[in-house]
């Protein structure tokens, strides 16, 4: 419904990103305390189809009761990033008062307004209120089909709106609304309508009302988010999945398990040949072996791209230290569930802070493996990733300004992020690259490295890079694939992700399988005397990305009911980022695997 729904009038333009404090979604939620007869407000938030998630408009862009000045709360940054546009309403509810049938408004509506309010409820647009803290879901309509000869298309309008509200003491634990007993208003074709409402000239005149109910509850306020959880406006998806995930811990621990027990057999087996001649020098050693013996002297040849390499590493070890913090936070239970958009937050600031990380990690690494431009590694280190994060952003939001939806950001808001970018997250890179490269030690070698490279000799069909990218990204992917599905189900419905504990054992094994199986794809590499394993070892399980990318594209069309050109823009172009962000953090994970393993292996050796 892009053309059916219009921007704000210029009076209600919001100027909230002076107002964005980034700590306040991390602070615990503070109960309000009201007495009998206080105002609690209602805000009115926003609308949108219902199977599109982030498609979302502005509550106002319908043609419904409104003040005659509109009034907007002061938002988080979080709650901005999630689309939140919080207005006051006309919804006078008093604590404890119970209202009957109040009048909110009447309105006369013309023909035009009948018709996108008739889309809108076509296209199943559900709203969403805000009351203390608490998201209050409904349907803006009614919509019948039945029949095929003669076939029945009813559409009607809520007039009446039910609001239930559980309070214990002198706090509200949850809110609801609800058109049980209401009978909704009819909306004919061309602006008829019936049902006891006026009728002229295409137009219609609705009176809406609305009823406040209280009902006392146990639950304190310390535990309202367990009400919250158990409410079920939206379809229940997340459910415990224990069996599933300790299903996938078995098939992951007797994966890793027979990796290393052949590794560790093939090795000593390799360590028994190869040490056989103890004074044996390394060159006569050379003529007669083969394997990863023998190029003992070319396996620490530094790589092609070494600037690049360096950057991969380094935007890899912040996203790993970013990841690591979130969960940890969210163990602690820093995020509220009635905190919008706290995580959106925390990742920011994250985000930002932990920009020294990569900067050390890239900018030390880079100047052991004898790189003299470390101030162009620097610049590349922090734009590896902002710079395709502002690039999607820029299409994504675009697509959002120009359908008039609240996911697309304000201009104060933008200015917020960019100067957190440029005076905190770019400042931070190239200080932990100065300490990195100031800080950095020899390239631990246990092999002295040729000035003539050894030529490789043709390696067959299964041990290209594509076969071993495609080995190494499956099987990460395989030990994820179940806890994938509740983690798109959160962040592309609206669900409420809570078993952070299984997410953190999850993540911890997506870890360990890559490592373990790119320290296997390395070992049969160099078996084959083929000594490029830098990159190799990168892009092996870093391909990960790319499974999960087409996991999402198959989400998209099998698993969810999104639909239309802002809903996939947003989609598709945060999915792409998503695998970005994946394919750094295995490839930086396997290669410092990698490399730890193929410097036990040699300083095994008993070489001069």
């Amino acid at each position: 419904m892009q053309s059916g729904i219009g921007h704000l009038p210029g009076g209600c333009q919001m100027k909230m990103g002076l107002y964005c404090v980034l700590v306040l979604c991390l602070l615990p939620c503070w109960a309000i305390s009201y007495k009998q007869g206080d105002n609690v407000s209602l805000y009115v938030n926003k609308v949108g189809p219902y199977h599109n998630p982030q498609e979302t408009y502005h509550y106002y862009t319908l043609p419904v009761c409104r003040p005659e000045k509109v009034h907007h709360k002061s938002l988080s940054l979080g709650e901005v990033l999630d689309g939140d546009r919080m207005a006051e309403s006309l919804y006078n509810i008093r604590f404890r008062e119970p209202t009957e049938k109040k009048v909110l408004c009447q309105l006369s509506l013309s023909e035009k307004q009948v018709d996108q309010l008739r889309e809108a409820i076509e296209e199943l647009y559900y709203f969403e209120f805000v009351l203390d803290d608490i998201p209050i879901w409904g349907f803006v309509g009614y919509m019948e089909e039945s029949g095929f000869l003669p076939h029945s298309h009813k559409v009607g309008l809520w007039t009446h709106l039910d609001f239930n509200i559980e309070y214990n003491g002198d706090s509200v634990i949850f809110a609801n609304v609800s058109v049980k007993d209401v009978k909704p208003v009819p909306l004919e074709e061309g602006g008829g309508a019936v049902g006891g409402v006026g009728v002229g000239g295409g137009g219609l005149t609705v009176t809406h009302t609305y009823s406040v109910h209280w009902f006392e509850s146990p639950l304190p306020h310390a535990r309202r988010a367990e009400r919250l959880r158990d409410y079920s406006f939206f379809p229940k998806t997340l459910e415990i999945h224990w069996l599933s995930i300790i299903n996938s811990l078995v098939l992951v621990v007797l994966l890793l398990g027979f990796v290393i027990i052949i590794l560790m057999r093939v090795l000593k087996n390799d360590f028994a040949r190869y040490n056989v001649e103890e004074d044996g020098g390394g060159d006569d050693l050379d003529q007669g072996d083969n394997g990863w013996k023998i190029i003992h002297t070319d396996v620490f040849r530094f790589p092609p791209y070494k600037t690049l390499l360096c950057a991969v590493l380094g935007v890899g070890a912040q996203f790993l230290t970013l990841a690591t913090g979130i969960i940890v936070m969210a163990l602690l239970g820093m995020f509220n569930v009635h905190r919008h958009g706290a995580i959106n937050s925390a990742a920011i600031v994250l985000y930002a802070l932990t920009s020294c990380v990569s900067g050390y990690v890239s900018c030390s690494f880079y100047t052991q493996i004898h790189g003299q431009r470390w101030v162009w590694n620097i610049i590349l280190t922090s734009s590896l990733f902002s710079a395709p994060l502002f690039l999607t952003w820029s299409v994504v939001n675009s697509v959002h300004w120009w359908s008039g939806s609240t996911q697309a950001l304000p201009a104060t808001t933008v200015l917020l992020l960019l100067g957190a970018w440029v005076l905190v997250g770019f400042p931070l890179t190239v200080i932990g690259g100065i300490v990195g490269k100031n800080r950095a030690g020899n390239f631990q070698a246990p092999c002295r490295t040729r000035n003539i490279p050894r030529q490789i000799p043709t390696q067959p069909w299964y041990k290209h890079t594509a076969v071993h990218m495609a080995i190494g990204g499956f099987l990460p992917f395989s030990a994820i694939s179940v806890e994938l599905y509740y983690i798109f189900a959160t962040v592309w419905g609206r669900e409420h992700y809570t078993l952070y504990g299984i997410l953190l054992c999850v993540f911890a094994i997506l870890l360990s399988v890559g490592a373990c199986i790119s320290v296997a794809l390395t070992y049969f590499l160099l078996s084959g005397e083929d000594y490029r394993w830098w990159w190799r070892s990168v892009l092996s399980t870093g391909s990960t990305g790319l499974f999960i990318f087409v996991y999402s594209v198959f989400y998209y069309r099998n698993r969810s009911s999104m639909s239309g050109l802002v809903q996939s823009a947003e989609f598709f172009g945060y999915s792409l980022l998503t695998a970005l962000v994946f394919s750094l953090m295995l490839g930086t994970v396997s290669f410092w695997a990698s490399l730890a393993f193929i410097r036990y292996i040699y300083r095994s050796l008993k070489m001069d």
